[in-house]
This record gives C-alpha cells, sequence and structure tokens, in this order.
C-alpha cells in the first residue's frame, strides 16, 4: 500500500480500500457534462461508481486498485447500496 493510502486512510475513518480486485464489466453513461463509470467487480455484488469528464478506456478484465465510501441510495423506499470510487490505480 502505498504511503498516499495510508495517509488518506489514515484521514478518514469510513474510506475502504482493495487490491487486486478484477473488473468483470465496465460501464460508462454521460449525465450532463460527466461521464458516471460503473464497474462490477469478481466476488462483489455491489456496483462501484466514479465520475469522469472525458470518457475512459475500457477496464473490463484487468486489475485494479481501489479507494471508496460505502454509499447507501433510497429510491422509492428500497436500499440501494454502492461504493463511491475516490481513488482508482490500474495494476
Amino acid at each position: 500500500m502505498s504511503k498516499d493510502v495510508k495517509k488518506l486512510l489514515a484521514n478518514h475513518e469510513d474510506l475502504i480500500h482493495s487490491e487486486g480486485l478484477k473488473v468483470l464489466s465496465h460501464v460508462q453513461r454521460k449525465e450532463d457534462d460527466w461521464y458516471i463509470n460503473t464497474l462490477m467487480l469478481e466476488g462483489v455484488d455491489v456496483p462501484f461508481k466514479y465520475k469522469r469528464k472525458q470518457p475512459y478506456k475500457s477496464l473490463k478484465g484487468t486489475q485494479v486498485n481501489l479507494t471508496y465510501y460505502r454509499e447507501v441510495n433510497i429510491i422509492a423506499g428500497l436500499e440501494f447500496e454502492t461504493m463511491k470510487v475516490v481513488r482508482l490505480k490500474q495494476n
């Protein structure tokens, strides 16, 4: 784990870091001026989301290190869990 990641984790209690996760699917969609990226990872049933100003190359089949927060969205009275990615590094 890099020095930057350790510093982030020390400063933000709810932040989670995972390494060597395999990307099963990567979907991008345009929303206003942003591209919303959604990743599904091997062995994890929750989507990981992040935003970018420009489209990003497909990460399908690659391994990534992620730093993220857990989010719960309530839609029509139902809770949906997602992970908000704040740092992504491709291995």
